[in-house]
């Protein structure tokens, strides 16, 4: 396909300072620039996507948003502009992307703010509805409804939508996408009398308590809004701007001009040397001198202090020595005897059966034997039952 961009004619829309803005993205409205349907006969259903920015700007301005819920839906611009821009045009720049064939189309809209008469109004209360979305709650049918019911609640002369803003705007979550759960909105309106008793409800110390207790809290008129909306009263918010005292102070400007510190006086370019002789004793070799002091300190008691053997056994009494002596030489001996004995049966005490025949031995001495004179170890030739180990014959005997 061939990616063209298309440019409508400008359009020019006149909201007012401090009253809530919307302007709709129509899908209808750019289907006309995009090539028709491939196969003739059907509607044309292209997915069309929006892009705004502030001309010569990636982004928007701050006080305007923008949302599209899916690319089957038109987009919106809603926000509440600030007196700051009054009298300056604002020019978006909207352009239209067609998701099946890649093209384009774009204008501007060029918003002139106007300043309103009474702005802003002085009573303004924010209410947070649960069962509404944002896009939901900016067509015209459901703000006007939801307005007509504040309206008979408050009483006042003039009401005006002053805010919406999504609750994840706010730090809400994205609900789950079970029984048709709503992410919720904040909707700001603003009249010129004071607020209804109705609505000073919210401030009683019982639905305080009942807020803080996460407990629904007793509102008189909470159904004329329970039909369509449901407004969390522990949320609501009331500003009366007559009783706020102004904290804003003039700022005095001076001149511009800094105090005479006198002449300036630059660094000198010429830098004198620096001897480090100082820094060298300092840093390695005072280090290095007391190490090598505690190396020669540790040398001298690990070689040059060592008793050696001939001292020790000088310093020992002889009758210790003739003792080690002799336990040395009983360990050697008893060493020497036990290699002697591994190629023998095993001598027990216990029973144990006959290797030959299976049968059970009873044991070398009954309990009652003196074994007192018996020597520490036996020959061979002396124990009973000994399996003797047949002999090879030679091949002539045999």
């Amino acid at each position: 396909y061939t990616i063209l961009s298309k440019v409508h004619s400008d359009r020019n829309v006149y909201p007012s300072a401090g009253v809530l803005f919307v302007h709709v993205l129509e899908r209808e409205y750019f289907k006309g620039e995009f090539p028709p349907y491939p196969k003739p006969g059907e509607i044309s259903n292209d997915p069309i996507t929006f892009n705004t920015n502030l001309m010569g700007y990636p982004d928007r301005p701050g006080w305007l948003r923008y949302i599209q819920r899916t690319p089957y839906s038109d987009g919106v611009l809603y926000g509440s502009p600030t007196v700051e821009n009054v009298g300056k045009p604002t020019i978006i720049e909207i352009t239209a992307y067609n998701r099946r064939t890649f093209e384009t189309a774009r204008h501007n809209l060029i918003i002139n703010i106007m300043s309103a008469e009474d702005f802003p109004l002085p009573y303004q209360a924010e209410f947070f509805i649960r069962n509404m979305n944002v896009e939901e709650m900016l067509a015209s049918e459901v703000l006007g409804d939801f307005l007509g019911a504040v309206k008979n609640v408050w009483q006042p002369e003039r009401l005006n939508a002053i805010n919406i803003t999504s609750a994840l705007d706010r730090g809400g979550r994205v609900p789950l996408p079970i029984n048709d759960m709503k992410e919720g909105v904040y909707v700001m309106v603003g009249a010129d009398v004071p607020f209804s008793s109705c609505l000073r409800e919210v401030e009683n110390p019982q639905n305080q308590l009942r807020c803080s207790q996460e407990m629904e809290p007793v509102i008189t008129c909470d159904k004329k809004f329970r039909t369509q909306f449901h407004i969390d009263w522990c949320k609501i918010s009331l500003v009366d701007n007559t009783k706020q005292v102004s904290t804003f102070q003039e700022v005095i400007r001076g001149e511009g001009i800094l105090p005479d510190g006198g002449e300036y006086k630059p660094p000198s370019d010429t830098l004198k040397s620096r001897d480090y002789f100082s820094d060298f004793l300092v840093t390695l070799a005072v280090p290095s001198a007391i190490a090598l002091v505690l190396f020669l300190i540790l040398a001298y008691i690990m070689c040059c202090r060592r008793e050696g053997v001939e001292k020790r056994n000088m310093q020992t009494p002889d009758i210790q020595l003739v003792h080690h002596s002799a336990i040395q030489k009983s360990t050697k001996e008893l060493r020497d005897m036990s290699k002697n004995r591994e190629i023998a049966w095993p001598l027990s005490t216990l029973p144990v059966f006959h290797p030959v025949t299976g049968e059970i031995v009873p044991p070398l001495h009954t309990d009652s034997y003196d074994n007192t004179s018996m020597p520490l170890m036996q020959t061979q030739q002396n124990l009973p039952h000994q399996t003797q180990i047949p002999q090879q014959q030679s091949a002539g005997q045999y």
